[in-house]
Parts: C-alpha cells; structure tokens; sequence
C-alpha cells in the first residue's frame, strides 16, 4: 500500500480525532502546572485544527482538502467540536466550515524572542473549536465502533483518497470492554491508496519514561500501554519521515503509538499524524 495518493477537493483527506474526556482527564498534564490533561488536550487540538485551517488556505478561500471527524468519550459518546459544528448535519465536517464557525475567538499571550536575547509578550487570536470536557467513564470501545460507520462510507464515497486517518488521545483503559478487535475493523477499511490509519497517544499518569514510536512492546509498563501500542498502525515511511525531521527516533516497523506523553509529545503527535502536506495539489 502505497500512502502517495494527492489530496485534492474531488480527493480529501480525513482526519478523525477520537478525545478522551473521562473524569481522570481533570488529572494535571504532564508539563503543565496549572492545566489538566483535558485542556491541555483541548487547546493543542486547537492549534492543529488552525495549523489544518491554513494549510488548506488559498487565494480564492479555504479549499476543502480536508474533512475533520472529532469525537470524545466520557460521560457520553459525542461529536467533541462544539457550536455550529456540532448542528453540522454529518459526522465528518469540511475544513472550510470549520473555519467559518469557531465557538469563539480569544485574545491570547505569546512569548516572542525580542532579538536581543529576551522577550516580549504579543497579543494573538486564538480561535477556540472544541472545548475541555471531564467526566464520566472511559468508553472507548464504542467510540471505536462509531469511528468505523463514519469511515467506512467516506472510503466508499472517496475510493481514491488518501486513507483516513484516526488519532486516539487517551489517558486510561477503556470501561466499556476490549476495543482490540474495534480497532482491527477500523485499520481494515480501505481506499485505493491503502488502509485506514489508527495512531494512539497515552497520556500515562505514571512516572516511567515516556517511549515514542516503538517497534515492539518491549519495555511498555501495562497491560494499558501494550493494549494500545496493539491497536496502532505501522507508520508509513512519509510518517517516519516527519518524525525523524523532528529528531524523533522513528524508524522502519514503529507504530503510531507514544506512552507516556507530556505537552510537548503531545504537540508533535498530533502535528506528525496530520503532516500530509506533500501531497496537496
């Protein structure tokens, strides 16, 4: 399977963001002294969600080169991105729309290098699509479950698309049962180009060493981190390439899995699982 197909307005791409909003995601985030692992989540989605946002933007507007997918699990199993966007009469929204209907729009701080050797503060608008949510159990067997419907008639609407692509940012066990075999019907939905792609991202509350990419379980502490490191795909080499761009040690066999993630893992699992730019056109 190849993973070279274009991505284009008649062929888009898909990204499906799967959220872990149970109870234990009010727990403090790793790298973060006064954010939970929920707005921590919430507000790097964000961020990739306005980084897709421009990448899809040309002079004549915002293509439509992708179409988001955000569900979270917790109390419920619901569409995550809030506003106009929850009311969109289909699971899977264009990137366009998106734009057009932000909850809101904040005023935020950046810290900037001055050029002088320190820095300033600068004032940025921060458009805000999906909002942090704690409560509830860890459903996430039935959030797999839903992924699978939504993808299985966009890769039967778009046969020569890029394959989906599912991001799963959890920080515990699911509740409601094994999501294994789940997992395995989604990664076998297919286009021309190849299967569905299903990456995990484990936001551990333990204190073991994080593990990025592994090829293997080897080393992974708990039956929670090898059940996930299982339902993750091998990385496509444009995959491993992003990552080693990053100096993160991909390699041949590494599977979209990271254990143990703080902020800044975080930021790059989400920028690596959504780095498919070289096949815009």
């Amino acid at each position: 399977m190849a993973y070279e197909a274009e991505i284009s307005r008649q062929n888009p791409a898909c990204f499906v963001f799967l959220v872990d909003q149970s109870s234990s995601m009010n727990d403090p985030c790793p790298g973060f002294e006064n954010k939970s692992k929920a707005e921590c989540l919430a507000d790097t989605i964000n961020r990739i969600l306005q980084q897709l946002i421009l990448r899809c933007s040309k002079a004549d507007g915002i293509r439509d080169y992708f179409w988001i997918g955000a569900l979270g699990y917790g109390a419920h199993v619901n569409r995550a991105l809030g506003g106009a966007m929850a009311q969109y009469p289909k699971d899977l929204i264009p990137i366009s729309f998106i734009a057009e209907h932000p909850i809101r729009v904040e005023e935020r701080m950046r810290r900037m290098p001055d050029g002088a050797g320190g820095y300033y503060d600068e004032a940025i608008k921060f458009p805000v699509f999906l909002e942090p949510v704690a409560r509830g159990p860890t459903p996430m067997t039935e959030a797999m479950r839903q992924t699978y419907y939504i993808l299985d008639e966009f890769c039967k609407t778009y046969r020569h698309s890029f394959p989906p692509i599912v991001l799963n940012l959890t920080d515990g066990e699911p509740t409601d049962g094994d999501p294994l075999l789940d997992a395995q019907s989604i990664c076998g939905l297919q286009t021309q180009d190849g299967n569905v792609l299903l990456f995990n991202l484990h936001i551990s509350s333990t204190y073991a060493k994080p593990i990025l990419y592994p090829v293997s379980e080897a080393g992974l502490p708990d039956d929670a981190a090898r059940l996930l490191f299982r339902m993750s795909s091998i990385m496509p080499p444009l995959f491993v390439a992003a990552a080693q761009e990053r100096r993160i040690p991909a390699q041949k066999g590494s599977r979209g899995y990271v254990f143990n993630a703080d902020a800044v893992s975080i930021a790059q699992f989400l920028d690596i699982g959504t780095r498919v730019d070289r096949q815009l056109r």
